[in-house]
């Protein structure tokens, strides 16, 4: 647990795919953005909130954008690649890695929101070249692990039903 004071700089860093696989899987809903980033700030001084999406060529995309932007958001879009045998593969790590780097030493914290273990490199660094904090929110049970224990403080986002869309959310292993 860290010290949350009003005077923090902080920036928000949302990989937004990550997110969507884990609330599906677990909780079979969406994440409400607008309250997920009241949940980022507390209070803090917001310097930048990066919503990271991959598209597709589905219309209705366009309309998430823009509820993501209305909520407070800058969205970064990237196209999906598909491969020559039919896979596909839509990620931010590199992106939001750069980003996280690129405004760690102008912030006093950076929210990540991902449980990609991936980001415990960029952690590392954030918190050690930087003296930047970092704060990861995701849910727990689709966590890496060791992103958990690195980061300076670890919030579930299963523990906040307010960021998921659809009363009293339950993971799907809790249900009757």
């Amino acid at each position: 647990m860290i010290f949350r004071n009003p005077n923090q700089r902080i920036a928000v860093l949302v990989d937004v795919q990550n997110l969507y696989h884990s609330s599906m899987a677990m909780y079979k809903t969406k994440v409400n953005y607008k309250h997920l980033l009241n949940l980022c700030v507390q209070g803090r001084i917001l310097v930048r909130a990066i919503a990271y999406t991959i598209r597709t060529d589905e219309t209705k995309e366009q309309n998430f954008f823009e509820a993501l932007n209305n909520a407070g958001f800058e969205v970064k879009e990237k196209d999906l690649q598909v491969f020559v045998g039919g896979a596909k593969k839509g990620d931010w790590d590199v992106g939001i890695a750069m980003d996280a780097v690129r405004l760690g030493d102008k912030v006093d914290s950076i929210v990540l929101l991902s449980g990609d273990g991936d980001f415990k490199p960029v952690v590392n660094y954030l918190q050690q070249s930087l003296g930047c904090l970092v704060e990861v929110m995701s849910f727990k049970g689709a966590t890496n692990k060791e992103l958990m224990e690195i980061a300076d403080d670890f919030i579930d986002l299963g523990e906040h039903p307010e960021v998921l869309f659809g009363k009293g959310a339950q993971p799907e292993s809790n249900r009757n």
